[in-house]
């Protein structure tokens, strides 16, 4: 049976504390959650495994995870050294309609306010089902932090708004990149071209770099 969604910050801390050290194999039996053959196909499994067992109730709606609590959750695979083995999806980008959007109202920040990061030790040679849940912890952003992100996310919008979409890459932005988010190159999506018109294009996401998620680690872990 599916746990009930946490009604206080601190019983859903409980929750994290007490999967911290099990493999998600482990978990996955102890709630009878149904795992694929083959982990490779099926890559939000492990984020699906996680919110289920936590009692997320957001899904795929553009909310924090735990709406009530205005948290988001966010899994993070990292190697033996503690260091993120991949960049974090935030949120779906928006290619059009985007005149007059803000940093302070964009679906990033939203995401990004309170986040509960979940550290999984996903190293190559670790079969999925073996990999070990980490200390999970909560984080907002700081200052310091939260002017990098809007830095980034102003930058790229502006390309958007500008019908520039398609000179944007992963090499820009300090700590936050856009990049093509779809199954196969067959996906495509509207957004503004370069005279304005419309054109299409592969759908984007914004994505945390490692070197961002990697400082959360760091200070919260004294690395």
């Amino acid at each position: 049976m599916q746990p009930l969604k946490p009604h206080s910050i601190n019983q859903l801390m409980q929750r994290v504390n007490n999967i911290a050290g099990l493999t998600l194999g482990q978990l996955a039996q102890q709630y009878h959650f149904k795992t694929p053959d083959d982990l490779l196909r099926e890559k939000g499994w492990t984020g699906q495994l996680i919110e289920y067992v936590l009692g997320a109730t957001a899904g795929s709606k553009p909310l924090p995870d735990f709406e009530d609590l205005g948290i988001e959750l966010k899994t993070l695979p990292i190697s033996y050294k503690g260091k993120p083995l991949e960049t974090t999806f935030v949120s779906v980008t928006p290619l059009m309609n985007v005149t007059g959007m803000t940093w302070h109202t964009s679906s990033v920040r939203k995401k990004l306010n309170h986040v509960l990061w979940l550290p999984i030790l996903s190293e190559r040679n670790i079969a999925p089902f073996d990999r070990t849940i980490g200390s999970g912890f909560l984080w907002q952003p700081s200052p310091a932090q939260d002017a990098q992100l809007q830095r980034d996310w102003e930058e790229q919008m502006e390309l958007i708004a500008l019908g520039r979409v398609d000179e944007i890459s992963g090499h820009l932005g300090d700590v936050m990149q856009i990049r093509p988010k779809a199954a196969n190159s067959h996906i495509v999506t509207d957004a503004i071209g370069p005279n304005g018109q419309i054109i299409k294009t592969l759908p984007r996401g914004f994505y945390l770099k490692t070197s961002f998620t990697g400082d959360i680690l760091k200070k919260q872990f004294q690395l």
